[in-house]
């Protein structure tokens, strides 16, 4: 049957999202992006949109693969939200170490050119960084620490983990990254022991 050439969407935004990932959204050009992807600028434009709605589908794209890789590290150990840390970083660093994907994060680099995106596309990128502290938070609710204390820790693990993504782009060996994670850990332990040591004296 004769008729318009067709693609497979999926593909096409898998490989759109690797080059806004390794390029960032300002240097992904339109020619870059239409390499990628298989496509000219009149079938990008056809089926995405613009490079903005692109730019939000690949958002979507990588925060369904990795936030459902991150719900699962994070739920699978009920009780012990040190352990739920450990593997939520497990996660992160197999990510950064995979040679298949360019180097970091989608987030984490959309997140740098934030003050430079469109009102929308910045809006969905701290969107993005919100769900992975709420997700996060939720996982350290298991402990006696007071809220304030569990909203801290939820966003100190979300700068480590950003901060992994940046150091991984400089170059920084996979023994340093896990060297920054653990110590990270040793710190959401001990900010928890010591909040049950306060709530237990209380009590």
């Amino acid at each position: 049957m004769s008729g318009r050439k067709q693609f497979d969407v999926d593909a096409a935004v898998d490989q759109a999202m690797r080059v806004f990932w390794q390029r960032g959204y300002a240097d992904a050009s339109l020619d870059a992006l239409g390499s990628a992807t298989g496509l000219g600028r009149g079938s990008l434009y056809g089926a995405f949109g613009n490079k903005d709605a692109l730019f939000r589908r690949c958002l979507d794209r990588y925060a369904s693969i990795y936030g459902a890789q991150y719900e699962q590290a994070l739920t699978a150990h009920a009780g012990d939200p040190v352990r739920a840390v450990e593997a939520f970083f497990d996660v992160v660093l197999s990510r950064i170490a995979d040679p298949s994907v360019p180097v970091g994060c989608l987030i984490a680099q959309s997140a740098a050119q934030s003050p430079t995106l469109r009102e929308e596309n910045s809006t969905q990128v701290r969107g993005l960084l919100d769900l992975q502290r709420q997700r996060i938070r939720t996982a350290l609710a298991d402990s006696s620490a007071d809220t304030r204390t569990l909203d801290e820790l939820a966003t100190f693990v979300v700068a480590v983990n950003q901060s992994l993504a940046v150091l991984s782009r400089a170059g920084t060996s996979d023994a340093e990254l896990r060297s920054v994670a653990r110590l990270a850990c040793t710190t959401v332990a001990d900010t928890l022991t010591r909040a049950a040591s306060v709530d237990a004296a209380r009590g």
